[in-house]
């Protein structure tokens, strides 16, 4: 298996927000309201968060986190299914500990859907160098998932998923911070969706004839890499520009890119604008195919419709306002709320809207759709 390849030696560059020694992650207190809304998807819900430090040298977190799923996507659609509806909910765990220039950090995620569930244990350390000019950083995940399906009880499966990573932050100048990010991920077991189909022709010889749809069959394992690097660079006046470009691979044939800019501005140092471009665009994996000629001959010959791994690109523009105000309160210090929107279009390339129809099978337009996502965040400071 791929996973066992040799020893990483790797750069990984991850945006920091701020920069110099170790210091423990803010006192603070979050609820938030989030809602996506885009290809006949709708997700929202509310998360909440509270983080406490203790003694200057460890921190505690805790966060709670729902997503209340409709869906009628286009595969819901396409397969004449009904329109169907469901909670996922997520609960973390999380602590910090601080000594001299080194923070060790440890998590618990815990999800749970009808059909889903999940859990993940991470592990990082960071230490500090050279003045507190550069930092290094290293992580390790484990995630344990159980997929079941809903109206089939004799149906179970389980993945694991191996996560390591990391990173190198370094200031360049008293201006310009630079990150340099690795990650490395393998997953093992059953790593398609029980529910998705991908279609094949009635008749190979006759197009004519209309087409089927059968159970996908995938890989038993998946290993990816992916390498970023990021810069924020504080300009002379009130305002910062951030840029981000990162490449993903995979083993089943995926190659990704992704570029983001960013600018962000300060105004009468309690309003905080961010403006930023996003663009992303993958191919498909080698097993994809809109449309094949014949059902699939066994449990090796890989068969997947999945439209998230098909060729396709897509493109945010985001507006992000924060405001901040100082308190006099006896336990908060500082209070704030950020409205946060992302306008996101999804063009893919290779995989066809069903629902348009046409003459022959293959022959369908392609399909694409626009997506709003809102966060409404409250935080207090203590």
């Amino acid at each position: 298996m791929a996973a066992t390849r040799g020893i990483l030696i790797t750069v990984l560059l991850a945006v920091a927000s701020t920069a110099g020694a170790a210091v423990l992650p803010e006192e603070r207190a979050d609820a938030m309201y989030h809602r996506y809304d885009g290809g006949g998807v709708t997700v929202d819900g509310p998360s909440l968060l509270v983080r406490k430090n203790f003694k200057e040298t460890f921190s505690v977190s805790g966060n709670y986190y729902v997503d209340n799923i409709s869906s009628a996507s286009i595969d819901v659609v396409a397969s004449g299914a009904s329109e169907y509806s469901e909670e996922r909910t997520e609960y973390s765990l999380g602590g910090d500990y601080l000594y001299s220039k080194s923070l060790v950090s440890a998590g618990f995620t815990y999800s749970d859907e009808s059909d889903y569930t999940a859990s993940t244990i991470a592990l990082g350390v960071s230490q500090d160098f050279f003045g507190d000019l550069t930092t290094l950083s290293f992580g390790y995940a484990l995630g344990q998932d159980e997929v079941s399906q809903n109206g089939n009880d004799d149906f179970e499966e389980d993945i694991d998923r191996h996560s390591f990573r990391i990173g190198v932050s370094q200031i360049v100048t008293p201006r310009l911070l630079l990150d340099f990010n690795y990650e490395l991920i393998t997953d093992e077991g059953y790593l398609n969706n029980p529910y998705r189909s991908y279609r094949y022709l009635t008749d190979p010889l006759d197009p004519s004839a209309g087409y089927q749809f059968a159970q996908e069959v995938y890989p038993d394992t998946r290993t990816s890499d992916a390498a970023s690097l990021q810069f924020r660079y504080r300009l002379p006046w009130r305002g910062a520009l951030g840029g981000n470009y990162r490449f993903f691979t995979d083993d089943w044939g995926i190659d990704a890119h992704t570029a983001q800019l960013s600018y962000t501005h300060v105004f009468h140092e309690l309003w905080i604008i961010d403006v930023k471009y996003r663009w992303y665009t993958q191919s498909q994996a080698d097993f994809f195919q809109d449309l094949f000629l014949f059902p699939s001959q066994d449990e090796n010959d890989y068969r997947a419709r999945d439209k998230e791994l098909s060729e396709f690109e897509n493109q945010t523009v985001s507006l992000y306002v924060s405001y901040e105000q100082a308190l006099n309160w006896r336990h908060a210090y500082k209070a704030g709320i950020s409205l946060q929107y992302d306008r996101i279009a999804f063009d893919y390339d290779s995989f066809s809207d069903l629902t348009r129809g046409s003459t022959l099978p293959g022959d369908e337009p392609t399909y694409s759709f626009d997506a709003d996502v809102v966060k409404l965040l409250f935080t207090l400071w203590y």
